[in-house]
This record gives C-alpha cells, sequence and structure tokens, in this order.
C-alpha cells in the first residue's frame, strides 16, 4: 500500500481542512488555476482559430501550391504553360491532395460611366472547386461553365461591387492594356465576401477560355495549376512531392516549371499569422507563473498547518523524501480539481461562442464577423498535462522545508 497517497488523499478528503486555516487559502489557489487554464483554452483555441479562418481565406484565393512558368514572376501578367501534363495523374495520388485545377490571370480594369477599378481577372474552367466561394456568396450564385461556349458570367467581390455600385444582372465593360488594347464585357452573376479586403478587392472570376484568347494562347495552355489539399499541416511535405515531380519538368520552349506553396505568394499573411504565436506563449507563460506562484503558498501554508503531523511521522520513521511525497501528492490533488472547474469553465465559453457566435468582431479590422474558435484534442491535453506538470515541479524545491521542521519541538508544542 502506497501511504503516502493515502494521507494524502484523507488530507485532501477529511472534514477536518474545511475548518482550517488554510481552506480559504487553498480554495483561492484551486480558483487561480481554474482561471487560468480557462483563459488558456480560451487564448489558446482564439488564436489557432483566428489563424485557421484567415489561413483558409487566403488558401481559398490561392490554393495551398501552385504550379507556373519558372519565368513567370509574381505579376499577374503571366506565361503559359500546357495544361497536358503528365504529372497531372501522380499529383492526384499524392496523399493529402484533395484537387487540381487549371487556373489562369490578367490584370485589367473595370470601368462604368462614372467609376473605374483596377482588378485581376482569374480564369477558371468546369473543374474548378467552388466550396470557398459558394460558403461566402452574399448574392446571386456562381458562374455557370460548360463545354459548348465561353461564358460571359462573373463573380466579383462585394468590395468592388461597392465601389463600381454594381448589382447581380448588372453589365460591365473591363480593359486590358496590351498591344492592341482589348476589352470584354461581362455579366454579374454573383457576389462574394470573404472579408478579406485586400484580396476581395483584387479578384474577379470568369471563364479561363477569355484569357487564353485575351493573350492568343491556344486553348490547352494556362497560367498554372492549383492544388488543393486535405489539411494545410502536410503543406511542406505535399510541395516537396508536387517538387519531385513537376519541378524539373521542362515546357516546349525549353524553360521550367515552378512550384510555390501558398506560404511563399503571400508572405505578409503568413508572417503576421505566425506572430500571434508569441502573444499565445505569453500569455501561457503568465498564467501558468500565477498558478504555480498560487500553489506555492498554497503548499507553504498545509506544511506550516501540518507540522505536528510531520512531527509525528518523523518520530515514527517517515523519511524527509516521503514526507514531500504527501504534499506532493495533496498538492496534485487539488491541482486536479483546478484543471477540473477551468476545463469545464474555458471549454463551456468556446462551445457557447463556437455556436452562438455571441461575440461579435469589426470586419473590417479584425477580417471575421464574430471570434473564432478551434477546440483542439491535443491542444486541450497538452494545456492540461503542461500545467500539472510545470506546476508540480515548481513545488518541488519549497517542499524541501520539511526537512527542517524537527521532531521534538513541533511534538514538545502540541
Amino acid at each position: 500500500m502506497n501511504i503516502e497517497f493515502y494521507i494524502a488523499k484523507r488530507l485532501v478528503h477529511g472534514d477536518e481542512r474545511k475548518k482550517s486555516l488554510s481552506g480559504p487559502i487553498i480554495k483561492i489557489a484551486v480558483a487561480g488555476i481554474a482561471l487560468g487554464l480557462a483563459v488558456m483554452i480560451l487564448a489558446v483555441s482564439i488564436v489557432t482559430g483566428f489563424k485557421q479562418e484567415i489561413r483558409n481565406k487566403v488558401i481559398g484565393f490561392g490554393s495551398h501550391i501552385q504550379i507556373v512558368n519558372f519565368d513567370t514572376n509574381f505579376s499577374y501578367e503571366t506565361k503559359p504553360i500546357s495544361k497536358n501534363q503528365e504529372f497531372i495523374p501522380e499529383i492526384k495520388q499524392i496523399p493529402g491532395v484533395r484537387h487540381i485545377q487549371p487556373f489562369g490571370t490578367k490584370a485589367g480594369i473595370i470601368s462604368t460611366r462614372e467609376d473605374i477599378q483596377g482588378v485581376v481577372l482569374k480564369g477558371i474552367d468546369a473543374t474548378f472547386d467552388w466550396t470557398f466561394f459558394e460558403q461566402n456568396m452574399v448574392d446571386g450564385k456562381s458562374l455557370t461553365i460548360n463545354e459548348y461556349g465561353t461564358s460571359n458570367e462573373a463573380v466579383i467581390s462585394s468590395s468592388v461591387a461597392s465601389l463600381l455600385r454594381l448589382n447581380v444582372g448588372d453589365d460591365f465593360a473591363m480593359f486590358f492594356v496590351q498591344d492592341p488594347p482589348r476589352a470584354r464585357r461581362f455579366t454579374i452573376s454573383g457576389i462574394y465576401d470573404t472579408g478579406l479586403e485586400e484580396l476581395d478587392r483584387l479578384f474577379v472570376l470568369a471563364d479561363l477560355r477569355h484569357i487564353q484568347r485575351l493573350n492568343d494562347w491556344e486553348e490547352d495552355q494556362v497560367s498554372g495549376f492549383e492544388i488543393l489539399l486535405h489539411d494545410y499541416d502536410n503543406l511542406d511535405a505535399a510541395v516537396d512531392r508536387v517538387d519531385d515531380l513537376a519541378g524539373y519538368v521542362f515546357t516546349s520552349d525549353l524553360g521550367r516549371l515552378r512550384v510555390i506553396s501558398i506560404s511563399d505568394k503571400y508572405p505578409q499573411f503568413f508572417d503576421w499569422l505566425e506572430l500571434l504565436d508569441m502573444n499565445v506563449l505569453v500569455i501561457l507563460s503568465l498564467m501558468v507563473i500565477v498558478a504555480g506562484f498560487n500553489m506555492v503558498s498554497g503548499l507553504l501554508i498545509l506544511i506550516l498547518e501540518r507540522t505536528g503531523m510531520i512531527g509525528i511521522l518523523k518520530a515514527m520513521g517517515l523519511e524527509n523524501p516521503r514526507l514531500r511525497k504527501i504534499f506532493l501528492y495533496q498538492s496534485a490533488f487539488l491541482i486536479a480539481k483546478g484543471l477540473f472547474w477551468g476545463n469545464l469553465i474555458g471549454i463551456g465559453i468556446a462551445l457557447f461562442q463556437q455556436y452562438t457566435g455571441l461575440i461579435r468582431l469589426d470586419q473590417a479590422s479584425y477580417f471575421i464577423s464574430t471570434v473564432p474558435i478551434n477546440l483542439s484534442i491535443t491542444h486541450l491535453f497538452l494545456l492540461n498535462a503542461g500545467t500539472m506538470i510545470i506546476t508540480v515541479a515548481m513545488l518541488i524545491i519549497p517542499s524541501y522545508i520539511i526537512g527542517r521542521i524537527s521532531p521534538e519541538k513541533t511534538i514538545r508544542f502540541d
């Protein structure tokens, strides 16, 4: 029988503790741990949720991975590559790849009777994955593309529609600066709003065949391919696999292909999101330190209150290390109680926000309309385990005060 564990359990659940001096102090320490864990759960779930939402919006515009002509710079005037590539079936077999689709881009200017706006025409075909834009469609519908003719429909953002005072069903002309200059007229079939203003103002979706004709490309020529993954966490591994298959392929004009990840294409967004991790680290560190010091003060009071018991146990032959284990076990019980209530409060608030969206945000400032929540079992386990381990570890040194307690003095005092 583990005598230290048994004594610690009796100390925790005994009725005499409720009447003792340490009772209120221990409750405060447990409350501190509960509040600290609740704050940590909310901080991690909100920050990871925010990162996930913004990341998904950026990926919606540019996919996880793009394959383009190696000579293509970071402008939207691209050099074409053939749509018929031998590596396409092999890429589809890469674990984690969800979809692959061709695309084309071309810069242009939308002109109405009173306003003009520079945008990028993104050409898509019938294989385009509309999941992201349909989730953010605020009016109308996605454009219809078939193999029988070029569609003159277009999907624009609510930002562009507001600037140019356009609605679903309206026509607009788009002009392209080239030699000779050319123009196309489109009819708005849908309006989307992702909240990511920098990209919303940029992209207009239309039939890929418009870009092919504007650039005098062949029917099988495109700007490149977009590859969508099931999980962003697999991005680096997928980029390596795609680069092995496509990165060394030569085009018909002896050019090469280049593989670009979404984090390389839009580094300003992903570098900004990485900075948020530092904020979370600071919050977690402060909460754990506060919880640890709360328990240190609680442990010292527990030890001082039980000096008589310590003296008796020492007189009976119980060594200092075993006495320390009693109070460390007792502290662990109390920490576990605090973790239980912290989980209950933190997860409860997070789930309430996730399903109700009660706390709203200014979308113009934060790019999303409600506080996002991303509850992860892994994060919860690490927070609980880390708090327990670090807090108990902080109690080891203070527990050495037991070695200074003299049996004869404490027994004589009692």
